[in-house]
């Protein structure tokens, strides 16, 4: 089969980037012909099997377009190009971008220029059996719109829900094109609430596919160190609304524990102010704090296997891959009660050992209410210390989630679109 994946951001940073990537390995693994449409940066690197070709945007160029290079999937002559940084579905990226409530109409216009020309080009040259389009947003609804006799597919990300929410960048548009794409696959049950309610689609178009990991990087290595430290690990944005902010002032209320105690930051910042903040209040904690920057998937699987505990204190998220992979690596973990999280992992990782802490009043889906901040960082803070005093981890069963098993049941589900 032939096929064309699709995504405004980078393929090999943040979740959904992660999870197109590793789609697109498990397909050419299978010989599948593949290439993939992207945003990127001029100095970035595919991280693509050999064989699949990039079709790049590059952003923050001078809008002249640029010429392609050979290697690491990249096309000669094949690249477009815009003036202004990634569009990111999240407010804070982990790199320089551009929040899309504040395109504007010609910066929308560029955008689809710049995304249409790039993906007619693939069309073109590849042919596909189907479009795997990520993010239930504004690329997907164009590509929809373009292409109307191609079967085109989306994939939520939770972060796309968020973004129809807040933002009124050609919603309209976007919710007519999403409810005409011919399948749409999501994380788990909370997202498929949110794709019924936004864009008016029906339960017969809707499949629930989880998340998977790489199990050949995420697995007990046996590094873990026995010198009566507890290290805690983060990893993902180093930003407010992933909740470190909290979680530095948690660190506050350990006690005596925290001499015992090391925490560890593995991610970048999209935000200077924030990550400013970050720092100051980890110089205040009574233990010690590491910002260990970004992490590639295999150092990231050694960090899990030195640290005992992951900690996820975000107030927004779909299915978070980077748990299953600390869990993988038989790492216990603290995390909020993010919804459909308790009930997916229940379900996908039993006996999973995982505390879970009571969320804050929450506004516009990912902004805590200040006056909620204090009880959600104690909650958070005796959580930490329940699960330290607990010295032992529960191995978790994660055999039952693979990309492999995501990739078999969107390919099923095109073949029977095809009979």
């Amino acid at each position: 089969m032939r096929i064309l994946s699709i995504t405004a951001q980078k393929p090999s940073s943040t979740g959904s980037g992660v999870y197109l990537t590793e789609l697109v390995k498990e397909y050419a693994a299978k010989g599948h012909e593949q290439a993939v449409v992207a945003g990127v940066y001029e100095e970035d690197e595919a991280e693509l099997p050999e064989g699949v070709k990039l079709y790049p945007v590059y952003f923050s160029q001078d809008g002249k377009g640029c010429g392609g290079r050979e290697g690491e999937g990249f096309r000669e002559g094949g690249s477009v190009s815009l003036p202004f940084p990634i569009a990111g579905m999240s407010d804070e990226m982990p790199y320089k971008s551009t929040r899309y409530c504040d395109m504007t109409p010609e910066m929308a216009e560029q955008f689809k220029e710049a995304f249409l020309k790039a993906v007619a080009r693939a069309v073109k040259e590849l042919s596909p059996d189907i479009v795997l389009c990520h993010h239930l947003y504004f690329l997907t609804a164009l590509v929809r719109e373009a292409f109307p006799g191609l079967k085109v597919y989306g994939f939520c990300h939770n972060t796309d829900l968020r973004q129809m929410k807040k933002t009124d960048l050609e919603r309209g548009f976007i919710r007519e094109q999403i409810k005409r794409l011919d399948h749409i696959f999501v994380p788990q049950r909370a997202q498929e609430e949110g794709v019924k309610e936004i864009y008016g689609v029906s339960s017969d178009k809707i499949t629930r596919v989880g998340m998977g990991f790489n199990r050949k990087i995420f697995h007990v290595t046996g590094e873990r160190p026995s010198d009566g430290i507890t290290r805690l690990v983060f990893a993902g944005k180093i930003a407010e609304k992933k909740g470190v902010v909290s979680l530095m002032r948690s660190l506050c209320l350990l006690g005596d524990l925290g001499k015992e105690i090391e925490v560890f930051l593995a991610g970048s910042s999209g935000n200077e102010d924030e990550l400013g903040l970050i720092c100051e209040l980890s110089k205040k904690a009574p233990v010690k704090v590491t910002f260990l920057g970004r992490l590639s998937q295999a150092e990231l699987s050694k960090v899990y296997n030195r640290c005992d505990i992951f900690v996820l204190p975000s107030f927004f998220e779909g299915i978070p891959l980077t748990v299953i992979e600390a869990l993988a690596c038989g790492d216990r973990a603290v995390m909020t009660d993010l919804p459909g999280i308790r009930e997916w992992l229940s379900e996908a990782v039993p006996g999973a050992d995982v505390l879970f802490v009571e969320m804050p009043e929450m506004r516009n889906a990912d902004e805590p209410v200040k006056s909620g901040l204090p009880g959600f960082e104690r909650r958070l803070a005796d959580a930490l210390c329940e699960s330290i005093r607990k010295g032992k981890t529960r191995l978790a069963d994660v055999s039952g989630i693979s990309w492999e098993g995501i990739a078999e049941r969107v390919i099923s589900c095109a073949r029977t679109d095809r009979t």
